[in-house]
């Protein structure tokens, strides 16, 4: 599972141009006992026919990662750039990015040349540039076009103890944990590779509405902020404290079933398990909830360091105790149809 969270990471698949993922995924499905189709935004939707029953039960997971887009051509040959997804400008200051192939440095006014007022603010995005080499504007016209998606120029590696460090680990753990079990889990079950999470979690509810589940599982990426500069529940979470689940953020409220269920599986089949402290953030739940009739949602998430950064950093063992834990919470409940409950 480590390695094909390598081999999802080191893709580039923007919100909207998630292409190089869905490839890869449609690849690794043809040879398993799927059904399975890609609908009109991107998402791939389909059915694993297990040799358990489960409930109608969907487990989700986004293909999409932030990055940036071009939107002008200045007269130096430099490259303005809108944001796709959430990343603060403090992040994007002095990273190497590629824009098809070609190498960028994202770039900022110099320090000597900024007032007292801009050394104190906020860094904007929208003060950056993206410097590809060229001398002027008709020789980067001829290499990037608007609307190109430039990416961290980073791929995933081993890091440290046991850690993972690289791009879009959010969510391409979540991409890896949820083919692992579509190959390996005896239960039936729907699922959805979800697109454009990163700008709003739009992929998510056509999919949802398609699949129309009882219950959906959301395999996430989530903020750990287990730094020296953070204490207590400013923490969110903790990277090695196994996987995180949690009880609300600012897109959806979790079923209160679902959330004591993980924590007692968690307990009862010594799976590493943490609750988020905090309420922040949001994933393909905030959506889904809200869909057909109404679904129950619980978001199994990946502490993730650094999130939506060039550099995210996650423990493999995390990795695994997500996986286990959705595994679980998908027993339990084939278990309780199989019983008439």
């Amino acid at each position: 599972m480590i390695d094909l969270t390598k081999q999802l990471c080191a893709l580039d698949a923007a919100s909207g141009n998630e292409d190089n993922v869905r490839k890869f995924i449609l690849k690794r499905l043809e040879n398993l006992n799927v059904q399975c189709k890609t609908d009109g935004l991107g998402n791939i939707i389909g059915y694993k026919d297990g040799t358990k029953l489960s409930k109608s039960f969907m487990l989700c997971a986004h293909m999409d990662e932030v990055a940036m887009m071009v939107t002008s051509i200045n007269s130096d040959g430099t490259l303005q750039f809108s944001n796709i997804g959430g990343i603060s400008g403090e992040a994007l200051i002095g990273k190497a990015v590629r824009i098809n192939g070609i190498c960028g440095v994202i770039g900022s006014k110099a320090v000597h040349n900024m007032t007292a007022d801009e050394k104190k603010s906020k860094i904007n995005s929208d003060s950056l540039y993206i410097d590809i080499g060229c001398d002027n504007y008709e020789s980067a016209d001829k290499l990037v076009n608007l609307g190109d998606c430039a990416y961290f120029d980073s791929d995933c590696n081993d890091f440290g103890d046991s850690l993972l460090i690289g791009k879009a680990i959010d969510d391409r753990a979540g991409c890896a944990i949820l083919l692992k079990l579509i190959e390996n889990s005896e239960y039936s079950f729907s699922f959805a590779f979800t697109v454009q999470e990163e700008v709003g979690a739009r992929g998510a509810g056509p999919a949802a509405f398609a699949l129309n589940p009882e219950i959906a599982i959301v395999l996430e990426a989530t903020t750990a902020a287990d730094i020296p500069a953070s204490n207590g529940s400013d923490k969110v979470c903790i990277v090695k404290n196994g996987a995180v689940i949690g009880f609300m953020d600012r897109s959806a409220v979790y079923d209160k079933e679902l959330f004591n269920m993980a924590l007692d599986l968690s307990e009862a089949q010594n799976i590493k398990c943490q609750i988020k402290t905090k309420v922040a953030g949001g994933n393909d739940s905030g959506t889904i909830h809200k869909t057909a009739g109404g679904i129950r949602c619980l978001a199994i998430s990946i502490p993730c360091r650094y999130l939506h950064s060039s550099v995210c950093v996650a423990a493999k063992e995390d990795i695994e105790s997500v996986y286990r834990l959705s595994d679980a919470v998908l027993a339990e409940f084939a278990d309780r149809k199989a019983e008439g409950i």
